[in-house]
C-alpha cells in the first residue's frame, strides 16, 4: 500500500510518511529534530529548512509551530532540561526523607540530561552566548537561575534540619553546580580526544562522597 500523502495547512506541498502525522504529534517531532541539530552544528548555523528535513516535514509545518528559530530553540530548552528541574521542584515540595536524598537525585537528573543530546546544549550555549544576547537571557533566566534556586532550596533545607553545616547557600549552590557544569562541557568537547576518560560511575561517586563529606555534620554520612 502506498504511503498516505498529507497536505500541509501553510504551504500546500505534501508530506509522506510510512504512516499518518497526527497533527499534534508534530511539534515534539520537530523538537526533537531541532535539538539534534543544535548539538551537531550550534544554534548559528541550525537552518529550519534543515530541521524541516531532518523532521520529515515542510518548512511551512515548522513555521505554523514556531514563528522563529529563536522560538523553537526556546521550546527544546523547556522540553529537554526544564522538565528535569520541574521533576526537582516537585519532589522537593513533597519530599520528607533526609535532604542527602534530594542531592543523590539532583546528581540521577543531571547525569540522566547529560547522557543524551540535551546534555551538548549547555556546551552550545557557552560557545554562542556572546553572539546572541536573547537566547542567552533565556537561558540564564529559565534554566541557570532556576536551577541555582533549587540547588539553594535543597542546601537551605539540610542546614535547617540539622543535616548539614551553616554555609553561605548562594555560595554553595554555585559550588555544586561548577562540577556538573564542567563535566557537561567537557564531555561533549574534549572527552573525545581523552587517552583515559572518567567514567560516569566514577566521577559522579567521588563527587557525591567530597559533597556530602564537606556539608554533612556528621563525618562520612554518605548513604
Amino acid at each position: 500500500m502506498d504511503s498516505p500523502t498529507v497536505i500541509d495547512p501553510v504551504d500546500g506541498k505534501t508530506e509522506t510518511s510510512p504512516v499518518r502525522r497526527r497533527r499534534e504529534a508534530r511539534p515534539g517531532e520537530i523538537i526533537a529534530a531541532a535539538l539534534t541539530l543544535f548539538v551537531e552544528r550550534g544554534f548559528a548555523q541550525t537552518r529550519l529548512d534543515d530541521v524541516a528535513g531532518r523532521a520529515g516535514v515542510s518548512k511551512g509545518t515548522v513555521y505554523l509551530y514556531f514563528a522563529t528559530k529563536e522560538e523553537l530553540f526556546k521550546a527544546v530548552v523547556r522540553s529537554a532540561i526544564l522538565t528535569h528541574i520541574e521533576g526537582g521542584e516537585a519532589m522537593l515540595a513533597g519530599f520528607s526523607g533526609a535532604t542527602v536524598g534530594m542531592l543523590h537525585f539532583l546528581v540521577r537528573e543531571w547525569r540522566q540530561l547529560n547522557s543524551g543530546p540535551a546534555g551538548g546544549i549547555l556546551k552550545l550555549m557557552v560557545a554562542e552566548a556572546g553572539t546572541f544576547p536573547a537566547i542567552t537571557r533565556f537561558y540564564m533566566e529559565e534554566v541557570v537561575l532556576r536551577g541555582r534556586r533549587l540547588v539553594e532550596q535543597i542546601v537551605a533545607r539540610g542546614i535547617a534540619r540539622g543535616e548539614f553545616h551553616p554555609h553561605d547557600v548562594e555560595a554553595v549552590a554555585r559550588v555544586v553546580l561548577a562540577p556538573l557544569t564542567m563535566r557537561s562541557i567537557y564531555q561533549h568537547s574534549l572527552e573525545s580526544a581523552d587517552p583515559n576518560p572518567l567514567s560516569d560511575e566514577r566521577f559522579y561517586r567521588t563527587y557525591l562522597e567530597l559533597l556530602l563529606v564537606g556539608l554533612s555534620r556528621t563525618p562520612g554520612n554518605t548513604p
